[in-house]
């Protein structure tokens, strides 16, 4: 479904993501996509979504209409995320189930997170992970990390660790496509 990359190096972080939508075995690749940045930014920081394609649009609109949103700390984004779910319940109409023993209600989406503060992730159940290196979500992930850790100690920058990943990502998985999105940001 997608290869997302984030990295913290140096005084810089970046944050990566192919460019291909997958909607079951068709593919929709950015040549016919205008909107193809699976990146969004809200005031400092940048965030790659993982999932459904319509999160991007909900996502979008959850960032346009709140100006409290905290992705600066572990313990910010998890009661941003919290403070969400309702919002993405009632007005967006999420649904919530994925295992009927799963023990909180699910987002249904994976964030990587690129603030001037650090490298963050959050998965389904609002997990938040502060990164120290990297990390790579989606279904290029495996390969994605894989390069990066090759990597990391050769390459000099946070955006040449990124492309690494998103490269590898796109060259191995078959939901993954170039061209790849890349921003980078400056670390507090």
């Amino acid at each position: 479904m997608t290869t997302i990359v984030i990295v913290r190096k140096g005084d810089s972080a970046a944050i990566a993501a192919d460019s291909l939508t997958t909607f079951g075995d068709t593919r929709l690749a950015a040549v016919h996509d205008r909107t193809y940045d699976k990146i969004v930014r809200y005031k400092d920081t940048y965030i790659g979504l993982c999932g459904s394609a319509a999160h991007q649009l909900v996502f979008e609109s959850l960032l346009a209409k709140h100006d409290n949103l905290d992705f600066s700390h572990r313990a910010g984004i998890f009661e941003t995320f919290r403070m969400l779910h309702p919002i993405l319940k009632e007005q967006h109409f999420l649904n919530p189930k994925e295992e009927e023993d799963d023990p909180y209600e699910s987002t249904q989406m994976t964030a990587l997170i690129a603030s001037v503060r650090g490298i963050f992730g959050v998965y389904s159940m609002r997990e938040v992970f502060e990164y120290t290196q990297f990390w790579a979500a989606g279904t290029g992930r495996e390969f994605a990390l894989g390069a990066m850790s090759a990597l990391y100690s050769r390459l000099k920058t946070a955006e040449d660790v990124a492309r690494a990943g998103v490269e590898a990502g796109t060259l191995f998985d078959k939901n993954s496509a170039m061209p790849l999105s890349v921003y980078t940001i400056p670390l507090a």
